[in-house]
């Protein structure tokens, strides 16, 4: 890359933020909002670190098997220790559980399994020789993270994996949970909250709309839901059979289940490049898991869902999920075409500035709220990798395109409005700036337009 080159100032911005947000061994996703270490978080980051500097690509990555518990679950935070933080702490007390880690405080649940591709990307710019000792130093956390979410989350080995609360998801205010939650879920005493209009006195006490206008966010009734949620899980321990002994959240997540499919994969390919035989009963859920996705599919709509776990329900939202099975990879080559046309319908995803969180006809569609409407790079970046290997790359290069200009225009933010592109969220935001480098260098011969 040459001082000339139109793109040098955006790949130098993007570096710096990683640096600005960099705590020694992780990468804090915003200095500002997110001062602890999030598990899919430190994937993307360590994804876009490995073009520039190969060792803190891996000490990310390694950064978060410090907080793996002792039955192989990886948690999606990792606390900061410093004093100001007890209260963050504190809210999960992760040692109820005896499964927790001794030396460092986390939450009691996970988040998307992109660890695996993580490693891979890291693995794929060191030689050989180095590779296979990087494959031999991650593949026995990343292979018991695996058989913790089997032995854990499938309790009924029907290949399907759930999770127990949206966080999990790392969509948190995604239109299949919150349609649930409100539908079937808000405790009574919350219900009361929202029918007396009283809601408002929660703002005092938020932490996210001082930097965030509050309309961006999710409402004040989702957010006490949600921790509501979340003190349940810490009241039984995050021990899973008592959490479904009479479970709040138990859905088989569509994108959720959709990276792990695509991150089973990446693990066979660890285990063959360093000789290693996965075991036999792993091999056998990882094929039902691939098999079971299509039960998520609906002739009907044309779609993928995610699904209920006690019911089998389909929970008929569509969202972002609903393209994730591109990047599992798994999906009949005809039914990945169905949704590369909803990509292509403007009045589904194919907004201006693609790709919105939840499809532009839904009724929660908001271009500026969260994750009912406004695009993610993430999200972005997984379904260019799904579009490349599925052949369809006209649509990625198109999708590349637009993802960086947007980037290149609005700034390094968290979210970007789907409509006019305009950045939202706090800005400065890690992933964002790591997968901005990792486009870019993967991509090389685009010019800043």
């Amino acid at each position: 890359m040459t001082d000339e080159d139109p793109t040098s100032d955006s790949l130098t911005k993007a570096r710096s933020v990683l640096e600005e947000n960099d705590r020694g061994s992780y990468t804090v996703p915003s200095g500002q909002l997110y001062p602890h270490q999030w598990f899919w978080d430190s994937c993307f980051i360590a994804i876009g670190q490995r073009h520039y500097d190969i060792d803190r690509a891996q000490s990310e990555v390694l950064s978060l098997l410090r907080g793996q518990w002792s039955n192989g679950m990886l948690p999606n935070i990792i606390f900061n220790d410093e004093a100001i933080y007890r209260r963050d702490r504190e809210l999960w007390q992760s040692k109820l559980s005896p499964l927790s880690p001794d030396h460092v405080a986390t939450s009691g649940i996970t988040q998307p399994p992109m660890i695996a591709e993580a490693a891979v990307r890291i693995g794929d710019k060191l030689p050989l020789a180095e590779r296979r000792t990087w494959y031999k130093m991650v593949f026995p956390a990343i292979l018991k993270y695996h058989q913790w979410l089997y032995e854990d989350r499938d309790p009924h080995q029907e290949g399907l994996v759930l999770q127990i609360h949206p966080w999990e998801t790392g969509t948190d205010n995604t239109p299949p949970w919150m349609a649930a939650m409100h539908d079937h879920l808000l405790p009574w005493w919350i219900r009361g909250i929202e029918k007396m209009h009283i809601d408002w006195i929660l703002s005092l006490a938020r932490r996210d709309t001082p930097y965030v206008p509050a309309k961006h966010r999710l409402s004040n009734i989702e957010s006490l839901a949600l921790y509501d949620a979340q003190r349940r899980l810490r009241r039984k321990a995050y021990n899973i059979d008592k959490i479904l002994d009479h479970s709040l959240f138990a859905i088989e997540d569509l994108m959720f289940n959709s990276i792990l499919i695509r991150a089973n994969e990446l693990l066979r390919h660890i285990a063959r490049s360093i000789r290693e035989e996965l075991p036999e009963d792993l091999l056998k859920q990882m094929v039902l898991t691939t098999k079971t996705l299509e039960q998520l599919w609906d002739p009907y709509d044309s779609e993928y869902y995610s699904r209920d776990f006690i019911t089998h329900d389909l929970l008929k939202e569509p969202s972002i999920a609903s393209l994730m099975p591109l990047y599992a990879g798994s999906i009949p080559k005809e039914r990945a075409g169905h949704l590369v046309r909803l990509l292509e319908n403007h009045h589904v995803f194919g907004t201006p500035f693609p790709v919105p969180s939840v499809p532009a006809n839904s009724a929660w569609f908001d271009p500026l709220r969260y994750w009912q409407g406004p695009t993610w790079v993430n999200t972005n970046w997984l379904i260019i990798d799904g579009l490349k290997r599925y052949g369809y790359d006209q649509h990625a290069e198109a999708l590349i395109t637009n993802t960086l200009q947007m980037i290149e225009q609005g700034g390094l933010n968290e979210y970007f409005d789907s409509i006019n592109g305009e950045p939202a969220g706090i800005d400065d935001f890690s992933w964002t700036a790591a997968l901005y480098i990792d486009l870019r260098k993967s991509y090389p011969k685009r010019t800043k337009s």
